[in-house]
């Protein structure tokens, strides 16, 4: 009798159990997922690509600048390299401290460009950040996602839901 009652005690938590765990895998089973490729959504979203082009079109003045520094210097380079000999010691000397001079403030406007080009790509990807957060958000509430991710180490273009949020980027 007591070998029964502890033999149904242990058919019951083993049932239980299971039970336990076919519910949780029919749940899991109805768990819907989405992954959406950020890289993708900022080479390839239209606001990102408008953000590029603002961006070219702020910096293009100062990059055209930095061309022709760099051009002057590269041409001063060639004269010392070529008439260097032929010169005064003092005109040769006037010249290398000119190559000198022009190569510093080439390399401090080249490292400010770069600083402000940064900031100013970091301010705009966070503005197309933001607008495609709330559109991935608006679409996993719509659609009824329970997880969206935006990063990770495999995912299957089953989950893959880039195409709508570039979609949905483009038709705001």
């Amino acid at each position: 009798m007591i070998r029964e009652m502890k033999l149904n005690k242990f058919l019951a938590v083993l049932v239980m159990g299971m039970t336990m765990q076919f519910a949780a895998g029919a749940q899991a089973a109805e768990l819907k997922i989405g992954f959406v490729n950020t890289d993708r959504v900022f080479r390839e979203a239209t606001p990102a690509v408008k953000a590029q082009k603002k961006l070219e079109k702020e910096f293009a003045a100062r990059d055209l600048e930095l061309q022709k520094m760099a051009r002057q210097a590269k041409e001063l380079q060639t004269f010392l390299e070529k008439e260097g000999v032929t010169i005064s010691e003092s005109e040769r000397r006037n010249k290398e401290r000119d190559l000198a001079n022009l190569n510093r403030e080439f390399q401090r406007s080249q490292r400010e460009f770069r600083e402000d080009l940064n900031l100013r790509r970091n301010e705009e990807l966070a503005l197309v950040h933001d607008r495609a957060k709330k559109t991935i958000i608006e679409i996993a509430e719509r659609e009824k996602f329970d997880l969206v991710l935006e990063d990770a180490v495999y995912f299957s273009s089953k989950i893959d839901i880039t195409e709508k949020v570039l979609k949905a980027l483009t038709d705001k």
